[in-house]
């Protein structure tokens, strides 16, 4: 698997996202959606990636930054067809490298409460990121949890 910075402007790419939009918002009121579309995914702060398998696209994943010692993960997605194949544990373990290679202390995330995303909650709890109170701009929300790693304490 190749991760490779994206410029967003790939088809694949766009309908991937779209794809985690419209995902979003059949589990969550459109309050408590907090994926970024394609242009939230381009402003400064946020940097995101895109992974390939022989040539297909197999996930995406970004980090924002949130200060200089601080990044969120966003839009972690996997492709139909390539789930429960080790995607998204590629894709998190390259963002949390990255996290690293920035000098960010800390990586946290904002993701679903339900049922339908009990798979992406349990993959972060397996690479070290514990619950956490809402973090920058986030509020309690009964759709939402918190998650945080600390990258000092040599978290996955």
């Amino acid at each position: 698997m190749k991760i490779i910075q994206d410029d967003l402007t790939g088809t694949d790419v766009l309908t991937l996202l779209r794809e985690h939009l419209e995902d979003m918002a059949r589990h969550s009121p459109p309050e408590s959606v907090h994926a970024l579309n394609p242009e939230g995914l381009r402003a400064p702060g946020v940097t995101f990636y895109s992974a390939w398998d022989e040539g297909r696209l197999v996930g995406c994943g970004a980090i924002k930054q949130l200060d200089d010692g601080h990044g969120e993960v966003k839009s972690m997605r996997t492709a139909s067809g390539h789930t429960r194949k080790g995607v998204a544990r590629r894709v998190l373990a390259f963002l949390i490298a990255e996290a690293r290679e920035r000098g960010y202390r800390r990586l946290s995330l904002e993701t679903g409460s339900m049922v339908a995303h009990e798979p992406a909650r349990k993959l972060y709890e397996s690479c070290g990121f514990v619950y956490c109170e809402p973090f920058s701009d986030y509020t309690e929300d009964p759709y939402s949890v918190f998650m945080t790693l600390d990258l000092e304490a040599g978290g996955k």
